[in-house]
């Protein structure tokens, strides 16, 4: 991903090793990353289990959050695409019987928004 892609929000697919590494030490004995979105500095990781958002914090990035959702605690998800005044994507996640979006993610015009779409109706349709 370029510097300006990264600075403009949009989302790139990361390196699965490299996202293994970074987070191997949340990662359940048997568990492992099948995909990774990277958006500026945070990640969004899909793995045979769960997603996992990675928000890095601070001027650093030192301190980092990791949110940890399984699949099935996913009840329903948004995507709403960029139009042309508009140039914000955004996804929105809902979990259990929340009456509003407990994630949400803005994206600029940008692909990914797509793939992750399709990741999420996979592994919540299961």
């Amino acid at each position: 991903m370029g510097l300006l892609s990264g600075l403009m929000g949009n989302a790139s697919t990361a390196n699965q090793e490299e996202v293994t590494k970074e987070i191997g030490q949340l990662l359940a004995q048997g568990e492992e990353v099948d995909v990774a979105f990277k958006l500026v500095r945070d990640l969004i990781v899909f793995t045979d289990k769960r997603l996992i958002l990675v928000d890095k914090q601070g001027l650093t990035g030192k301190k980092v959050e990791y949110h940890s959702i399984p699949y099935k605690s996913i009840s329903h998800f948004s995507v709403e695409t960029a139009g042309h005044f508009d140039l914000d994507a955004e996804l929105k996640i809902w979990i259990s019987s929340a009456s509003t979006p407990t994630i949400s993610r803005q994206f600029r015009k940008d692909k990914s928004i797509y793939d992750i779409q399709k990741i999420l109706a996979t592994v919540c349709g299961q």
